[in-house]
């Protein structure tokens, strides 16, 4: 497989799943704003930004951030890197040049998000986020549908869930962190399994009362939940491993490989009472390990020299 080709499907794949899981993250943010004291607002928009590695700075004057600034930041800001409206584009920019390895089907959900995104973001502004969040997840549950069921298990298709299952790993991370940074009440982990779609899975796997050390548990370590930590990273190792099926008979030579694999193992073999005592560290390692990981999956398959970054990728 051509490199260009093989790194469009990489980034088609995270800029889809980035688009998802900031929708993700900032309806976990309005939720938190809706149940906190209004003297929590301002905390809750900066730890939100911080989170997402953009600069606290952009979205006003130090004591005038709301959360209309954050959405626009956020949601709807071609200018910001990490928006949903920027990922969403370079998706759909990414498929153009890919129009050969992925079926009409998933090009032409793409393009059709692209011809939408202005009216949709329009009628955000102007009636709040709700229904604009409600499109681009089922925008990008239809692309991943069409993708699993017209793309023949190749070359193209490890690139595309690659990239899928590294920002995943990112993106849950960035997720648990606004959870870590700014409230610990059961109410607030309530919702973040909701809106990760995972409320019904964690309740019939623990049968009781969510605590907030089971919602970390199941969101970093559940083996059978897809938006978990560990099966993202188990899934991107796979996809290596597949890539170079071939390894040396002293360790693994992949960087990628290494550094997926060492994630996964400080996490996997941890004790889980300490998941939530030390959840800062644990993220910051995951995000850490991404970026090495798409660092060297680019130097190694792509015509760039170094990964595609966002604003501040390894910061939590």
């Amino acid at each position: 497989m051509l490199s260009r080709l093989a790194e469009s499907l990489f980034w088609i794949g995270r800029y889809v799943e980035r688009a998802e899981d900031t929708t993700r993250l900032l309806e976990v943010h309005t939720h938190m704003v809706l149940e906190d004291t209004p003297a929590d607002v301002e905390a809750a928009c900066r730890a939100v930004l911080s989170v997402m590695g953009v600069p606290a700075s952009d979205g006003g004057p130090e004591d005038e951030l709301t959360v209309t600034q954050v959405m626009e930041l956020l949601a709807f800001d071609r200018a910001t890197s990490a928006s949903i409206a920027t990922s969403l584009v370079a998706a759909r920019e990414n498929a153009r040049g890919a129009r050969d390895t992925i079926s009409s089907e998933m090009f032409n959900c793409l393009n059709r998000v692209y011809n939408r995104l202005p009216s949709e973001v329009a009628a955000a502004r102007r009636g709040g986020p709700a229904p604009f969040f409600s499109w681009v997840r089922s925008a990008s549950a239809e692309f991943h549908g069409l993708a699993d069921s017209t793309m023949s298990r190749d070359e193209g298709w490890l690139f595309l869930v690659l990239g899928r299952s590294l920002e995943r790993v990112d993106m849950t991370a960035r997720l648990l962190a606004t959870r870590a940074h700014v409230a610990t009440e059961t109410p607030h982990w309530v919702t973040l399994l909701r809106l990760c779609g995972a409320y019904e899975s964690h309740l019939r796997t623990y049968r009781g009362a969510v605590e907030p050390a089971q919602v970390a548990q199941f969101l970093l370590l559940d083996r059978l939940f897809p938006r978990s930590v560990f099966s993202a990273l188990r899934t991107a190792e796979q996809c290596l491993a597949e890539l170079q099926p071939l390894v040396g008979r002293a360790g693994v030579a992949d960087e990628a490989r290494r550094a997926l694999g060492r994630a996964r193992t400080s996490i996997e073999y941890g004790r889980p009472e300490e998941l939530l005592e030390g959840m800062p560290g644990h993220l910051e390692m995951l995000q850490s390990a991404v970026f090495i990981a798409s660092d060297a999956v680019a130097r190694r398959y792509f015509r760039s020299g170094e990964a595609m970054a966002w604003h501040r990728e390894a910061t939590v």
